[in-house]
């Protein structure tokens, strides 16, 4: 009897790879998998940029990992309602009051719960009539949208077709009817644009007036906002050690957005309140499908140089190819090629060319585009550079370097000392 039961005993441990887990109690404790192809209850941001996801009592942080329960994260949730499940959430912006900017907010029936660094505010759960007058119980999701891209600081609520537009200074909620979107289980706000959850499918759309942005739509999310075997929008290549960061350019255009590229992708690392994901180039640049050697921005262009030629777009929504381009280095720029890095200071006409050793300083103002001047470089195997308000930063490899200006760096005969990324500025991995 004994030698039985210790055989089905030993069964019984084979088979429980394949046998769903539960708990003491009975319950399934199974780990969903949101590569199956799942309608999420909502999608935010927290004060930190990682995007989290939430499906009934579980949730995910991030574009990769498992699932892993919400109460782990954000226990008040389960302790006070027990209905395992959150029906929007979003992350508030509020620049003019920084006692609540960057909270996040969670919508659970006819309650509302504020959280910072996962700890819940003071004075929550609340009614949601209480801090937002006017907004309906039981939403299906809610999307921040800062003024420029809304009329003014607002926060748009979704119950079935209807949007209520909270405005946050004065608390008036205007009510708008967008049909034509399907009906939002989430909406996130991602990189200034604007995405609406339905099944496993999301539709991109204009805040303003709910109509869906040009493009084929819905798109399956599993191929953008995850990563999933047989799916895939260049998700599956990520920065991974600081240590091992190794960059190709770094440019900030007009509007202050930083770009850095590295072989076949590109990352905004302005845009840290959304976190570090990086893109294919060619997402954004369709023509570049060979990587860039160096990057520049100037006036309401972007200029990429590979190997001996130069492409110029238009700093617009779409980074359309100016017609003609591209051309050679030397009809462009009046230099030959390859170049190793290039880089503007703001409010300047001169772009630093850097190349092998040397620095090359080229007037674009002027035509033809000659070099001014030249000088040696301090550092050798310079990868990419960029200039702003503090200094220049030259990097090579997973150092960089800096200096108070362009100047300092063109007659410099001693390096500083080296510093290396970091996790904030790059979104690596320390």
């Amino acid at each position: 009897m004994k030698l039985l039961e210790s055989l089905l005993f030993g069964l019984l441990l084979g088979l429980g790879a394949a046998l769903p887990l539960a708990d003491v109690t009975g319950e399934d404790t199974t780990l969903p998998d949101r590569c199956d192809g799942l309608e999420f209850d909502a999608i935010t941001p927290d004060e930190k940029g990682n995007i989290i996801f939430f499906k009934g009592k579980h949730l995910w942080v991030g574009f990769n990992g498992p699932a892993q329960l919400s109460n782990g994260l954000f226990k008040e949730l389960d302790d006070d309602h027990h209905i395992g499940h959150v029906d929007a959430a979003f992350r508030m912006h509020n620049p003019e009051n920084h006692d609540d900017h960057d909270h996040v907010y969670f919508f659970l029936d006819d309650k509302v719960f504020s959280y910072y660094n996962q700890a819940l505010e003071a004075g929550y759960p609340k009614a949601i009539q209480d801090d937002f007058p006017g907004i309906p119980s039981h939403l299906d999701s809610a999307v921040e949208c800062p003024k420029g891209e809304c009329v003014d600081n607002s926060v748009l609520f979704f119950k079935g077709h209807d949007v209520h537009v909270y405005d946050i200074a004065t608390k008036v909620v205007k009510i708008k009817t967008w049909s034509n979107l399907p009906v939002c289980t989430s909406v996130l706000r991602w990189l200034e644009h604007y995405y609406c959850f339905h099944g496993h499918n999301f539709t991109r759309f204009n805040p303003l007036s709910g109509e869906v942005s040009a493009g084929a739509y819905p798109k399956d999310a599993r191929n953008y906002f995850m990563n999933c075997a047989d799916f895939g929008h260049g998700r599956d290549h990520q920065i991974t050690k600081c240590s091992e960061v190794k960059l190709d350019a770094i440019t900030i255009n007009e509007e202050g957005k930083k770009y850095f590229f590295t072989g076949p992708l590109y990352m905004r690392l302005d845009s840290h309140r959304d976190g570090f994901h990086p893109f294919s180039i060619t997402r954004a640049w369709k023509e570049m499908v060979n990587g860039v050697d160096a990057v520049f921005s100037y006036t309401d262009k972007i200029y990429m140089i590979k190997d001996d030629q130069v492409y110029i777009f238009k700093s617009d929504a779409h980074n359309t190819l100016i017609e003609g381009y591209p051309k050679s280095l030397k009809e462009e720029l009046g230099i030959e090629g390859p170049v190793n890095a290039a880089f503007l200071c703001p409010g300047q006409d001169t772009v630093h060319i850097i190349k092998g050793g040397m620095i090359l300083d080229i007037d674009l103002s002027a035509t033809p585009r000659t070099v001014t001047r030249d000088f040696p470089l301090p550092i050798s195997n310079i990868e990419a550079a960029y200039c702003d308000e503090k200094g220049v930063n030259v990097f090579k490899g997973s150092s960089y370097y800096h200096y108070e200006s362009a100047f300092t760096l063109s007659v410099s005969r001693i390096a500083p000392q080296a510093e290396q990324i970091t996790r904030e500025m790059m979104g690596c991995q320390e």
